[in-house]
């Protein structure tokens, strides 16, 4: 009998062993129920009919570049252009009968130069970064702004730490976040130029992404190891660096010894000036 109870808990779906916790067969501790509870993966939220959703990639500087639209005005915005692949950009919107409204940026990158600046000269669209990095655009964003396309919008989160003018960028209606270097996969941002911060950054991250809910997707502005999405629920739980505590992160942080990216030097003046160029 007790073999045959064993064969059937390998083979009980995880919800089936949720509901029947209370079965005298299993006898779980108090302990035990509550991580099964916080493995569930939490239901995935769809993306609307009238939402198109673009993800593209630069090789070289492992930037993930976003392209949003409203499929039925056809108003879009892109986040994090790549200035080497404004003309992959910019084809693509044409082929899609798209009118680029915001080029947008996360932070003031130091490893690549923004698109931005040739956008606005190809496109008319605005450029847009948060008031606090210092860099020069159409549109200088803060917490709680909107940026709307169409029918749809992103809302601002202000989430410093990796550099002081980092953002997030939250579509609520769509489940999805856009956290720039703040939170990567299964990482996070340097905090050792630009104003970075690791104390500023922890209470960023913890207070203003793990506060959304836990099925809402986030999509990083780097990824180094082939991952695309990731989402709340996930980072909450296997974030090496920040499911640690504060001081064990902050530790972490201090002692990475990584060299500066290599276009640090060109890209941070280019970017003051949204990456404009003769």
């Amino acid at each position: 009998m007790l073999n045959t109870v064993c064969f059937f808990r390998k083979l009980t779906p995880l919800r089936l062993v949720l509901e029947n916790l209370n079965h005298p067969h299993y006898k779980l501790s108090s302990f035990q129920k509550q991580n099964y509870s916080s493995k569930m993966l939490p239901e995935q939220i769809p993306l609307s009919k009238d939402f198109f959703f673009r993800q593209l990639f630069d090789l070289e500087s492992s930037t993930y570049t976003y392209l949003l639209a409203d499929v039925n005005c056809k108003e879009a915005v892109l986040i994090d252009p790549v200035l080497e692949q404004v003309e992959r950009d910019w084809k693509l919107i044409k082929e899609l009968g798209l009118n680029l409204k915001f080029a947008i940026n996360t932070h003031m990158h130091a490893d690549h130069v923004t698109g931005t600046g040739k956008l606005r000269k190809l496109t008319c669209c605005k450029s847009v970064i948060s008031k606090l990095s210092g860099a020069q655009a159409d549109i200088h964003v803060d917490e709680n702004d909107v940026i709307e396309f169409g029918c749809h919008q992103l809302k601002i989160r202000s989430t410093p730490g990796h550099t002081s003018g980092c953002i997030t960028y939250v579509s609520e209606d769509q489940g999805m976040a856009f956290t720039g270097d703040a939170l990567l996969i299964r990482g996070c941002g340097r905090t050792d130029f630009q104003e970075g911060n690791p104390t500023t950054l922890y209470n960023s991250v913890h207070s203003q992404i793990f506060s959304l809910p836990e099925n809402f997707k986030l999509y990083p502005a780097h990824d180094y190891k082939g991952q695309t999405v990731t989402t709340v629920w996930e980072e909450k739980q296997f974030n090496p660096r920040l499911t640690k505590n504060l001081e064990e992160f902050v530790n972490i942080m201090n002692n990475l010894n990584l060299p500066y990216p290599k276009k640090i030097d060109v890209s941070v003046p280019m970017n003051m000036i949204c990456g404009i160029h003769e």
